[in-house]
């Protein structure tokens, strides 16, 4: 909109219509007494539409009379007429100061918090978000918070000070969301010098079944049971003339390593069946005040709830201190199931074979056994997993 267009939308204007055979006297007329018209079109010749300003307008009546025209306005524009529209709205209007001051005193608080641990420090991702979100309140990033207040680098450093397990940690505030960025650090395994003398021990219980040492002196042979932490390829070698020589012991060591996993499974279950019957309950939070919304629990003999949280927001970055909670009340019924031994064993070999295969990915699985103990109520079902796995870490020789 540039200068002129802005001018006339404060001061007001009029898009009218001129009718009448001395059109042409019409407009000389106006522009002897400096009547400005413009947006000037001819319909034929008897009609004339233009804009005038608001002020004009009156003195178009008396040039009207003496061209024997006639005019009639079309449509009002500009700021005089809207604040004409809404001057019997007050109500309105106040309210919507009240929402716009609002929404702008709200702008300079935090009111949600995101932590994103990157995709690449996924696959082995120990870090905790509420211990990440603990340290930063404690150092002042909380809901509810000032954003001058905030000094992001203080709660960066703070965090790199108490986890040794994070590479990198970012800050960014947007609106009144802020997200904390977090890149785990990579767990290396403790890494002996090449330069120092060092044992391999067992790093768990195990079976031996095979030794290969290419320094070093083996000190256990295919059969033997070890524990967790007994030397398998001693750090020293000794020769007839040159006496006993501390190395950096290397070596492979195969062993039979046993994985266990116990079910319990009742011979009488008691399964949910769900009806299909769903009802919702409402709350408004506002911060850590919540407001229940007038409806009563639902009449379900048996059923289970579910509360769900969404936080109430004008853009993607843009949160509110409200959050929507919904109560969800699901109903059921209960349905007893009677296994017998054979079914109950099946159960509990599945559960078990489910869990141990997904800790025991890309190993070589040798034998399973599974066991069955037997009660009045009851079994309990071990399953047994056989695995040949290199069991050898080396150890550093102290002195």
């Amino acid at each position: 909109m540039n200068s002129n267009r802005l001018l006339q939308y404060f001061n007001g204007c009029v898009d009218i219509v001129i009718e009448g055979y001395y059109i042409e006297r019409f407009i000389n007329i106006c522009s002897t007494k400096q009547i400005i018209l413009w947006n000037l079109k001819k319909d034929n010749s008897i009609t004339l539409h233009a804009s005038v300003k608001i002020k004009h307008f009156k003195e178009l009546r008396a040039i009207c009379r003496k061209t024997k025209c006639k005019v009639k306005i079309e449509r009002k524009k500009g700021f005089p007429f809207t604040v004409k529209k809404y001057k019997k709205r007050k109500f309105f209007i106040g309210l919507l100061v009240i929402v716009v001051l609002v929404i702008f005193i709200l702008s300079n608080f935090i009111w949600n918090i995101d932590i994103v641990v990157e995709e690449s420090a996924k696959e082995n991702n120990d870090v905790s978000k509420e211990e990440i979100l603990a340290i930063a309140e404690s150092e002042g990033l909380e809901i509810g918070k000032l954003k001058v207040s905030i000094d992001t680098k203080d709660v960066i450093d703070k965090i790199r000070l108490e986890r040794d397990d994070i590479a990198w940690v970012g800050i960014d505030i947007k609106g009144t969301n802020a997200t904390i960025k977090i890149v785990e650090a990579n767990k290396k395994p403790d890494i002996v010098n090449e330069e120092d003398y060092c044992n391999i021990i067992a790093d768990k219980d195990a079976m031996i079944t095979k030794v290969t040492a290419r320094n070093g002196t083996p000190v256990v042979k295919e059969g033997d049971v070890v524990k967790k932490g007994d030397a398998l390829i001693a750090g020293w070698m000794e020769g007839k003339y040159t006496g006993k020589q501390y190395v950096h012991s290397q070596g492979q060591i195969q062993a039979k390593v046993w994985y266990t996993n116990v079910e319990k499974v009742d011979l009488k279950e008691i399964k949910k069946i769900e009806t299909g019957n769903v009802k919702n309950k409402y709350s408004v939070k506002i911060n850590n005040f919540q407001i229940n919304l007038p409806k009563s629990i639902p009449n379900f003999e048996k059923y289970d709830t579910i509360e769900t949280n969404k936080k109430l927001k004008l853009s993607s970055n843009f949160y509110l201190p409200f959050e929507i909670v919904t109560y969800t009340y699901k109903e059921y019924k209960e349905e007893t199931i009677i296994h017998s031994i054979e079914e109950a064993k099946k159960i509990g070999i599945d559960r078990s074979a489910k869990k141990l295969e997904n800790e025991l990915k890309d190993k070589k699985i040798l034998d399973k056994e599974v066991k069955v103990k037997s009660e009045a109520e009851y079994i309990e079902v071990e399953v047994v997993y056989e695995v040949e796995e290199n069991i050898g870490v080396e150890e550093k020789i102290v002195f």
